[in-house]
């Protein structure tokens, strides 16, 4: 028994896959095109389309082209700048780094934090507060100028089982002190996600790369 193969279009190597292949602004050409020549066509012998109105249609169509072309290129290099961003923020790994918090980690007994005093304080104190809001100890830093000032607290003693929270309080005389809370904590890995490159820390959760106030 002989077989044989019907010379379809879909038995053609390569006809579906250049369809396939085909970009979105390829596509749109295209149709484009073919409406332009269904136009032509069909369009009424004493009242032809003039130039003017053929060069704008076709402008328009290349600027949208050029739109859709510049936004993937776009999104290619956000990609490969996100990968160059995580490649050279592996040395972060194993470092100390401060983020806007008033949660702090602990690490082999001990909890680190600083404060970013807005303007000069005659007295400050940090309160190193439970979950539950209760005033565990208090760190008092005395006269501080204005600008980031670190503290350290001996948390070997403390036994629970969520992370510790702190509160500043500064003032000069009867005036209240503005002030940033910033936490300490240690880069374990550099990752990325939808929301762009990630740090993930050791005592909590992940962060944007944007949280990272400093590296130590």
């Amino acid at each position: 028994m002989v077989s044989s193969v019907t010379n379809t279009p879909s038995a053609i190597p390569g006809a579906t896959a250049k369809t396939a292949g085909q970009t979105s602004a390829d596509a749109q050409q295209d149709r484009f095109l073919k409406l332009l020549v269904a136009q032509l066509n069909n369009q009424d012998p004493m009242n032809p389309m003039d130039n003017a109105q053929m060069t704008s249609q076709m402008a328009q169509i290349n600027t949208v082209s050029g739109i859709q072309q510049l936004n993937e290129t776009m999104k290619s290099m956000a990609g490969q700048f996100t990968s160059m961003q995580v490649m050279q923020s592996a040395n972060m790994i194993g470092h100390g780094v401060m983020l806007q918090s008033n949660t702090l980690s602990i690490d082999a007994g001990k909890a680190r934090g600083a404060i970013d005093l807005e303007g000069t304080a005659s007295s400050v104190s940090v309160q190193i507060l439970s979950p539950g809001g209760q005033v565990l100890d208090t760190i008092n830093l005395g006269s501080k100028a204005a600008g980031r000032h670190s503290f350290e607290w001996d948390a070997s003693s403390y036994n629970g089982t969520a992370n510790p929270t702190f509160k500043v309080v500064a003032t000069n005389g009867k005036t209240n002190v503005a002030s940033t809370a910033l936490a300490q904590d240690t880069v374990t890995s550099i990752g990325t996600g939808s929301g762009g490159m990630s740090i993930q820390l050791k005592g909590r959760e992940a962060v944007g790369y944007d949280a990272i106030q400093a590296i130590l």
